[in-house]
């Protein structure tokens, strides 16, 4: 169980909210670099540094944290 401390310590940036999202949404990560006009290493390597600031390993677990702190509306994924 992640304590409340973890998360607030933790704060996203506008960026990792955008990939966050998107990953939630379900799109693959071509598709989301497509999107924001950035490059596929680059959507990678925000994936793995939102994965390890949060210390969470999948993406049910991303879309858990998403809808849980108002990222992505449960109607959104």
């Amino acid at each position: 169980v992640q304590s409340a401390d973890t998360n607030s310590a933790t704060p996203l940036s506008t960026r990792e909210i955008e990939v966050l999202s998107l990953i939630v949404k379900g799109y693959i990560n071509k598709e989301i670099a497509d999107k924001l006009h950035l490059s596929l290493p680059t959507i990678i390597t925000h994936r793995k540094n939102l994965m390890a600031k949060l210390d969470i390993h999948s993406v049910s677990a991303l879309t858990i944290y998403a809808v849980m702190h108002g990222y992505v509306g449960v109607n959104e994924i």
